[in-house]
């Protein structure tokens, strides 16, 4: 069953939670208020789409509980891409007798899971890309929105910048169950297009900048990176370099590409996030009953950053007719 799958997968979580486990114990569980709700929402690590999506949910359970006369509190919380920080935060919303987790990201999600299995506290996540291949279906008190990436569409962009191109580089993190669908999907893209790839990892911001800087040397002629949390924590150490060596890195999520990535296309991560607390009120107020099939968000987003595009020399309204193109500017965030 999937329930042992992530209890084996996750196990070696609760070796940083044992201290906490006494306290999970009386954490069992809550004496509801009508009309009363407590959310805990779980950053995997702080960065601009999963704020985006955090805030996005604070937004919209203000908005229902204004809509249907109830109360709603909801912290948020990062693990700082620790799992040993994810372990006892979830612990912890445990044993504060949370109504709802709302994990942001598949590790994140995994987590959260594992400590909600004895209560069986719903678990609604957000921004999952690839939920069944990471366990994440068919356990009841678990249920979410799913980013799965459009690969051949982010592909697809980068043949119309530049239908020449003859080599690109592929950059990920092993460490990052994200990037395994996608990336086994770019290369099924690129050889049946005859295009030639070059696998470079890295698993941390360190390693990620020694295999930028690989697949510059190699001569790619565009990076592919899909929705790769490791990857995006070290985008702003490699964009320029990427850029001022004419190298187009096309990415899975916004986040990238507002710290200096070229470009994306992807899903609305507001819309998604609003999702999210919509299904999270649906899972507190009507228990199993209400925990749904995972909701795919529709993709279409392009968003490019018209500072690297100009680095580049490339004109972003090449992609106007592809989708919906947000126009974005690098932040340090």
């Amino acid at each position: 069953m999937k329930n042992n799958r992530v209890i084996r997968k996750f196990a070696a979580f609760a070796v940083a939670g044992t201290m906490l486990v006494s306290l999970c114990a009386c954490g069992a569980g809550k004496e509801q208020k009508d009309d009363t709700y407590k959310v805990a929402v779980v950053k995997q690590l702080d960065h601009a789409s999963m704020d985006e999506i955090a805030n996005a949910i604070e937004g919209q359970l203000k908005t229902i509980a204004q809509e249907q006369n109830v109360t709603i509190t909801c912290d948020i919380y990062s693990g700082q891409k620790d799992q040993s920080i994810l372990k006892q935060l979830g612990d912890q919303a445990v044993v504060d007798g949370v109504d709802a987790i709302i994990p942001i990201g598949t590790t994140a999600a995994q987590v959260m899971t594992l400590c909600a299995q004895d209560t069986q506290t719903p678990v609604v996540y957000a921004a999952v890309s690839d939920p069944e291949g990471e366990d994440l279906t068919g356990i009841d008190y678990v249920t979410g929105t799913s980013d799965a990436l459009e690969t051949s569409a982010i592909l697809d962009m980068m043949l119309t910048q530049n239908p020449n191109t003859k080599k690109v580089g592929l950059l990920y993190s092993l460490s990052e169950g994200n990037s395994e669908t996608p990336i086994q999907e770019a290369k099924e893209y690129l050889d049946s297009k005859g295009i030639s790839y070059v696998e470079q990892t890295g698993n941390t911001n360190d390693e990620v900048i020694a295999a930028a800087s690989a697949l510059v040397a190699d001569g790619v002629d565009a990076i592919f990176t899909p929705t790769d949390n490791v990857v995006m924590a070290a985008e702003l150490a490699i964009y320029q370099k990427l850029a001022q060596a004419g190298i187009p890195h096309y990415t899975g999520a916004d986040s990238f590409v507002r710290n200096g990535a070229f470009a994306t296309c992807g899903v609305n991560y507001t819309d998604l996030g609003a999702r999210t607390a919509d299904l999270a009120y649906q899972a507190m107020t009507e228990g199993v009953a209400g925990m749904k099939d995972v909701y795919y968000m529709e993709g279409g987003l392009i968003t490019v950053n018209t500072e690297t595009a100009k680095t580049l020399g490339i004109d972003p309204q090449i992609f106007a007719d592809m989708g919906t193109l947000v126009e974005v500017t690098t932040t340090q965030e």
